[in-house]
């Protein structure tokens, strides 16, 4: 399952009315309210793009939906709206970025940007980054690089959700591994996965919906299996492939929290906790991919290695082989045509956000 899958409703229930905006709207819109909190416009314009991007690729449970929580943490005091991220030069390939409280994206943007300079110079480049919040959907920071021409590792940690092979309490984070790599003729490659059997999002957009979930997907406060979303918040998600989930989020909080110096070892914040700052670390590589062979004969080779997945042979009941993030690609493709989908229940949330600043109400299509 990725990211672009849709939850879907149970059998019995109605299928939920989606109402959809245009992705210049919905920007437009977050940026009205991010400035209305008090998020400087240089900063808005940064925030509204990536949660955009999510909606547009189909991860809803990364997109503006967030807004009204990361609203609630800037009233709460929890979380900075005014603050920018500073960067600290370590080395020629090596940065740090202070997030100082800040949104998660722009530290991330910040922290990419450097990556991307140091790799065009030097051909790789490495940042750690400390004291950040939640930056969404890991891909967009995957397609900045991609967009320099780029290959990139993304690596965040996050709140405790998960347990520990053989454990029963939340540790560990449900924390994406994400990265990338341009192509020539054929989609780049794109893989942003979390080491649970379904990303935390999905919950909490299941919950919002009032749809149920996947009976494996999490475990209740009592450790049973349920597709009560509101239960599975009280317990915790499963790892996918038990221990090498549960291992891959070990990795993440190395290198993202440990590294950094932020928060780690089951001591980062829910970002729906308003008691205390997240304190996010994440860290981000850019590669060059022209570093061994000339740049042609690289993105011939992904060409090459693109079709030899998407034209193997199919499994029964397989109609079609995808490659990684191709997904996803094609949901912004359709999304960027005939609009993103809403429920009446997240317009309504949005919309008391934006009535709270005295901005206008989303513009959604007939």
């Amino acid at each position: 399952m990725t990211e672009a899958d849709a939850q879907n409703p149970s059998p019995e229930e109605p299928k939920p009315q989606h109402i959809r905006v245009r992705a210049s709207d919905a920007t437009a819109f977050v940026q009205a309210i991010l400035k209305g909190n008090g998020v400087p416009e240089d900063n808005a314009v940064v925030v509204a793009k990536c949660l955009v991007a999510a909606d547009l690729r189909g991860v809803d449970t990364h997109g503006i939906n967030r807004i009204p929580s990361y609203m609630a943490r800037i009233r709460q005091g929890v979380l900075d709206a005014t603050a920018s991220p500073t960067l600290n030069q370590v080395t020629p390939v090596v940065a740090q970025v202070d997030g100082h409280n800040g949104f998660g994206f722009l530290a991330a943007h910040t922290g990419m940007a450097s990556a991307i300079r140091m790799a065009q110079d030097y051909g790789i480049g490495m940042v750690s980054i400390k004291h950040s919040n939640h930056f969404g959907m890991s891909a967009w920071v995957v397609q900045q690089a991609l967009d320099a021409g780029l290959m990139s590792l993304v690596f965040t940690n996050s709140s405790p959700a998960l347990p520990v092979w053989g454990g029963r309490e939340k540790l560990m984070g449900v924390s994406p591994i994400a990265c990338g790599a341009p192509a020539g003729t054929s989609k780049p490659f794109i893989l942003d996965m979390a080491p649970s059997v379904a990303a935390r999002g999905k919950i909490y957009k299941a919950l919002r919906r009032g749809e149920k979930i996947p009976r494996d997907w999490a475990l209740d406060a009592e450790g049973s299996p349920t597709d009560d979303p509101a239960a599975a918040l009280q317990g915790v998600m499963l790892p996918m492939g038990g221990p090498k989930g549960s291992a891959l989020s070990i990795m993440m909080d190395v290198f993202s929290g440990v590294l950094s110096g932020s928060a780690f070892a089951g001591h980062v914040t829910n970002p729906y906790d308003p008691s205390r700052p997240a304190d996010v670390g994440h860290f981000l590589v850019a590669i060059k991919p022209d570093l061994f062979m000339s740049l042609e004969e690289f993105k011939a080779r992904m060409d090459y290695l693109h079709q030899r997945v998407v034209g193997s042979e199919k499994m029964t009941g397989v109609d079609r082989v995808y490659f990684p993030g191709e997904i996803e690609q094609l949901t912004q493709d359709e999304r960027e045509r005939v609009g993103i989908p809403y429920v009446e229940a997240e317009i309504a949330a949005l919309n008391k956000e934006a009535q709270t600043v005295g901005a206008e109400n989303i513009n959604v299509l007939d």
